[in-house]
Formats: structure tokens, sequence, C-alpha cells
């Protein structure tokens, strides 16, 4: 492990003072790919009406960036473990710059996919690299938990932004624009990135284990398509749900298997035993669910029961953007104040609470409610995220922070496949049994509307007359009813995150600094503990000094060992200083470990 502490004393070095300008550069990385997440979304009819796509090349269109890019995150977190995280993030820098351009002036839908699976690349390589450099440049806890309440603000910042960003973009450009405002920024990160990021390894011992690489990224892709086909409708014991999933699972089974063997695994699976670092893992997912769930649900209402235009949404949503800022702003005086646990658990509460304020919500707008209601909620799943990752890096070794980074965003992506499937399977249940069997709508019909509520408008514009009124309102009321049940199985969802959250720590421990001030990484079970050098001297130094000359007092290092204290002992010695414990000058005994052993 010398060669890794030699790496941390040259990046903190390097690092210095210009720490926050490296936090600038790695959350501007980070937006990059928050924003892409996102900016396709209100594209999707131009991208239509452009390249013709089918119904299976636009539903890769979209998947193809999220899909790529989770289940590459653990290969290259760890890659960047291995040969350097900043090598890592510069090649990502490359390949999404190379995706955006190729992507922005694509002719057909085959080589916007690719296109969009190259942008997954690129991003798998940027995000863990962000958050592991982040955790290699910021040692001191209190330092790194208000970078990564920065870094967590971004992130919302991001997938926020992005629909308000991209309507824009589309209503006075074309839809291409919305991948070359990557170029601008990439062209000044590249330059910066390569000058002021500094280098950062793990202890890099054994060789990379390539096939368990391939193997957890194939095996992330089955389950998060799996979960995807589930949140696109594909019923549960489809071949299409069915088989990805349980080939993915088995994947990853097999990969802990191996990880568990190995001498030199990828990922340390001890991590998982940590109470800490699973239940902050276990709240992310809790959190991501709840959040991208519910934000597809928002959208859905506020442009199909509302009316509101692509833009007038994502200004709607601006609101519980600005509370989640205002989260990671303030995050880590909250963490320092009440701990880990009353951090997460009461901003899942807040979150839940802020959903069951949204069941107020009606057919008719009421601006007001919904901002409350948005503010509560960034705020609360913000607050929630930032504890939950700050407490998942720093319960992680540092020389493996590229592997819990890639932890971290894989349940970050994971939850929100599974707050789509889970949430959307809820809303359709809820909405399609009354919208099928309206009253003087043909049966074809009324189960081509079941569908959605965008089918639904379709369906009743053809039908006109009074019968496609009636559908019109029925399916109005149903999208409405059952988002009041989606909103009820979110909460009750949140609130059981709250209960896991009892499992981390009651207070933000900060470790006590080693010998170059630097707080020491924690340890795994079975690792040696590194002990600090101790500041006495041996007893043949000690023997050279010219009689009668005292010794200067050691360290009140709790540490040191109290057989060779070359302290006089105030029982016995006459050197002693009286002024050093009232009971020294009478000779009456000291409390125990204060003599010589």
């Amino acid at each position: 492990m010398s060669g890794t502490t030699t790496a941390g004393a040259r990046l903190r070095a390097a690092a210095g003072a210009s720490r926050w300008v490296v936090l600038f550069v790695l959350c501007v990385s980070l937006l990059l790919v928050a924003l892409d997440a996102t900016v396709l979304h209100v594209a999707v009819p131009a991208v239509t009406g452009d390249l013709r796509p089918s119904g299976v090349e636009l539903l890769w269109i979209v998947d193809a960036y999220p899909l790529v890019c989770a289940s590459l995150l653990i290969l290259f977190g760890t890659l960047g473990d291995r040969i350097g995280r900043r090598r890592v993030l510069l090649i990502g820098y490359g390949l999404f710059g190379a995706a955006s351009a190729v992507a922005a002036f694509a002719g057909s839908p085959m080589v916007l996919i690719g296109a969009r699976a190259l942008l997954g690349v690129g991003g798998a390589m940027i995000m863990p690299a962000t958050l592991s450099i982040l955790r290699a440049v910021f040692p001191d806890r209190r330092e790194r938990a208000v970078a990564i309440g920065v870094w967590t603000a971004v992130a919302a910042v991001g997938a926020a932004v992005g629909p308000v960003l991209g309507g824009f973009l589309v209503e006075h450009f074309w839809w291409g624009s919305v991948f070359l405002i990557n170029l601008p920024l990439l062209a000044v990160l590249l330059p910066l990135g390569r000058v002021l990021l500094p280098e950062s390894k793990g202890c890099g011992d054994g060789p990379w284990d390539v096939l368990g690489a391939l193997m957890a990224a194939a095996g992330v892709l089955g389950v998060v398509f799996g979960v995807k086909r589930l949140g696109a409708g594909e019923g549960p014991l489809s071949l299409a749900t069915l088989g990805p999933l349980c080939a993915g699972a088995a994947l990853l089974i097999v990969f802990v298997r191996r990880q568990r063997r190995r001498e030199h695994p990828l990922i340390d699976m001890r991590m998982f035993a940590r109470p800490t670092f699973s239940t902050s893992v276990g709240c992310i997912v809790l959190a991501m669910l709840a959040l991208v769930g519910l934000e597809l649900i928002a959208v859905q209402y506020l442009q199909l029961v509302l009316g509101l235009s692509p833009l007038e949404t994502g200004l709607r949503l601006l609101p519980l953007t600005f509370a989640a800022m205002a989260a990671g702003v303030t995050g880590s005086a909250t963490l320092r104040r009440v701990g880990p646990r009353r951090m997460v658990s009461w901003g899942f509460v807040l979150t839940a609470v802020a959903v069951l304020l949204l069941v107020l919500m009606g057919q008719h707008d009421r601006p007001g409610l919904l901002t409350a209601g948005f503010v509560l909620l960034g705020f609360g799943l913000q607050t929630t995220l930032f504890g939950a990752y700050e407490s998942m890096l720093s319960e992680a070794p540092a020389d493996q922070a590229g592997g819990a980074a890639a932890i971290g965003e894989t349940s970050y992506q994971l939850g929100a496949g599974m707050g789509i499937a889970l949430l959307g399977s809820v809303m359709n249940a809820a909405y399609a049994p009354a919208v099928s069997s309206v009253r003087g709508v043909p049966a074809g019909a009324g189960s081509a509307a079941a569908d959605s509520l965008g089918e639904a408008y379709q369906v009743a514009a053809r039908l006109g007359g009074p019968a496609g009124a009636t559908l019109r309102t029925a399916a109005r009321q149903s999208f409405v009813h059952g988002l009041h049940i989606t909103l009820l199985v979110s909460a009750g969802l949140l609130l059981l995150g709250a209960l896991a959250a009892l499992r981390l720590p009651r207070t933000m421990e900060c470790p006590a600094p080693g010998a170059e001030g630097v707080p020491e990484p924690r340890r795994l079970q079975g690792q040696p503990r590194t002990r600090a050098p101790q500041l006495h001297k041996p007893p043949e130094q000690r023997g050279s000094r010219p009689s009668g000359t005292p010794e200067p007092r050691a360290s009140s290092d709790p540490r040191a060992d109290p057989r060779t204290d070359p302290r006089p002992d105030p029982r016995t010695d006459p050197r002693a200083d009286p002024h050093a414990d009232p009971r020294a000058a009478t000779g009456a005994p000291l409390p125990a470990g204060r003599g010589r052993g």
C-alpha cells in the first residue's frame, strides 16, 4: 500500500487550494451527463417527424443512452481505480464529444441509436470518475460533505433543466441542437481537465478482472432492460421481460461469487456487509424510484390534464430544481448537525408529506399547491440523496472509490428504471379499467383508449360527438384517480425508506487525522489497521542523552505504549512535575493508566 500512500501525497500536493476549482470541473462534467439523460424527451416528436423511426427504433433512440450507461458504470469505475480516474474521465470527454456531433447530424434512426449508445459509453466513463476523484481530492470528511452537496445539487439541476432546455432548443432550432450544446462545454472541459485534474488510482494490486467486468456489465444490462420493458407495459411473465431479468440476475449472482473467491476482486463485496454502505445504496434506489416515477407522471399530468406546453411544463418543474439546489448547498451543515440517520430518514418523511400534499391536485390547475408540493419534494429527496451518497462514499475505502462510485451510480440508474416500471404499472392498473368500459363507446375504441391518456385523446378525436366527449372526460377522471393511487403507493415506499434509514449512524463520524493531517480511510473487516508513527523515542536513543538532562515529554498520543513512555513516574521520580497532577506532590496514587505499566 506504500504506492497508494505516495500517490495520495502527490494528489494532495497537486490539488491543494485548487480543489474547489477541481470540484467546478467535475460538476460541469456531471451536468453534461445529467442533461443528456432528459434533454431528448421533449424532442421525441420532432425526431419522429424527421427520421420516421419505427416503434422499436424510437424505443431504442430513447433507451440506448441510459441502458448502455448503466451497464458500463461498474466496468469503467473499477478500471479507473486501476489505470487512473483522470485518464478514464478524459477519454470519456472525447467519446462524449464525438457521439454528440454524430447524434446532432444523424440522418437515419440507426445512426442516431448508435450515437446514443456511444454517448452512454462516454457517460459511463465520466459519471463514476467525477465522484471518485471528488473522494480523492477531498479527504477531509467535512469538506467532502460540502463538495458532495454541490455535486448532488448539480445532478438535480441537470435532470430537471434538461426538459426546459430541450423544449427551448426544439422550439427555436432543430432537434439536433439538443446534442450540439455539449460541444462548446467539452471544448473547454477537455483542456481544463488535462491541466487541473489530478490523477488518482487505487492500490492496483493484482490483475484487472476483465471477465468479471464484462459479466457485471451484461448482468446490469439485462436487469435494467427487463425493468424498462416492465415500465413500457410488457407483462411481467412475457419473454421480453422475464428473459433479460433472469439472465441478468443470474450473471450478477455469478459475478458476486466470483468476486468473493478472487484474491484481488474488482469490488470488495465485504463493503455490503457494512450496514452503513448497504443501507445507503438501498436508500439511493428508493429515492430515485420515487423521483423518476413521480416526475414522469407529473409531466403527463401537466401536459395532458392541465394542457401545458413542454416549455411551460419544464418551467413548472423549476421549483423542484431550486429546492434541490438549496438542499444540496445546506446539506453539509445539516449532516453535521443532525447526523446521517436523521437526515436521510427525515428527508424521506418530508418527501412523503409532499407526495400526500399532491394528492389534493385534481383536474383543474392549482399553481400554489403544485409549487408547494414540488418544493417539498425537491428538498426532501435531495436531502435523502445527499445523506445517502455521503455516507456510502465515506464508508468505502479510498482505494476503491471508483468501484463504490460505480455502485452508487448503478443504484441510481436501477432505481430510476424501477420507478418507471413500478409506478407506471400502478398507474396503468388504476387507469385502464374505467376507460376500457365507458358507456356508449365501442369496445375496440375503449380498449385502445385504455393504453394511455394520450391514446385516449386520439381515439376520442376520431370518434367525435357525444361518444368522443364522454370518452375524453372519463379518461381524464381515470387518469387523475390513477395519479392519486400512485401517489399513495409512492408515499408508502418513501416511509419504508425512512424506516430503512434507521440503520445509518446517528452522528457524522470524522476520523482523527493521520500523520500527514489526512483522515485515514475506514477499514474493512480483515484489513490490518494502519498505525500512526510513534512520537516517542526508542530506548536506545533515550539512553544516549547526557546524564541528568530530563527527556522531553512525549506527545499525548493515545496509541502510545505506556511501557515505553519516556515521562518520569510522579510516584517514584523526583524530576516529576508536581503541577501535572495535584496528587503527584503528595505521593497519592494516580488513576490507572497514568503511571508506568
